[in-house]
């Protein structure tokens, strides 16, 4: 009885450790080490926060870049793929109908140069960025929407590329709440 007393007095110090004082620690190095003191990054624009940056959202108008489609229409309690393998043949209709869609909104576009990360859902499904290369394909129907020149359009990409860490770690990336945002302070 003695050492199951003190087994149940190890086991409570240790779930009162472990589910208090280690989040703790965790909590104080995110304050001190992480970036943002631990906070997800949020963007604003006019002073107003207009999203997460670390997350993917839904743009639609021809005025905006648009990211990757999501199988869990961006909300984070619906956050994964779909599960559908590419042999599926609802996922290849998906995919199908997300290419038409595209090439109506890029008609200077042919089926072959539609990106396939435009058509196809990131595993989490709330990607917020995209390759440098999809923003370009993007760039014609933006100017045109926004009465710009594809050049000035094309400028503001190039400033929002994110290069690999330490040149070297990942590829280059986009964000597209950030182009965005960018986009609307350069009107």
């Amino acid at each position: 009885m003695k050492t199951l007393l003190k087994s149940l007095k190890i086991t409570l110090a240790f779930c009162v450790f472990f589910s208090v004082f280690y989040i703790l620690i965790l909590w104080l190095f995110a304050q001190v080490a992480g970036p943002n003191k631990g906070n997800a990054e949020v963007a604003t624009l006019d002073g107003k926060v207009v999203g997460a940056a670390n997350v993917g959202q839904m743009f639609t108008k021809d005025i905006y870049f648009w990211g990757r489609p999501s199988a869990g229409n961006y909300t984070a309690d619906a956050s994964g793929g779909s599960n559908k393998g590419p042999t599926n043949d609802e996922y290849l209709a998906e995919v199908e109908a997300r290419i038409d869609t595209f090439l109506v909104h890029h008609p200077y576009l042919s089926r072959k140069d539609v990106p396939a990360e435009m058509v196809t859902a990131s595993a989490s499904g709330l990607d917020p960025n995209i390759t440098p290369q999809c923003a370009y394909v993007q760039i014609k129907r933006v100017a045109q929407a926004r009465g710009l020149t594809e050049n000035q359009v094309k400028e503001i990409v190039d400033q929002s590329v994110e290069k690999p860490l330490l040149g070297i770690f990942g590829t280059e990336k986009i964000n597209v709440l950030k182009l965005n945002i960018a986009l609307e302070e350069n009107k």
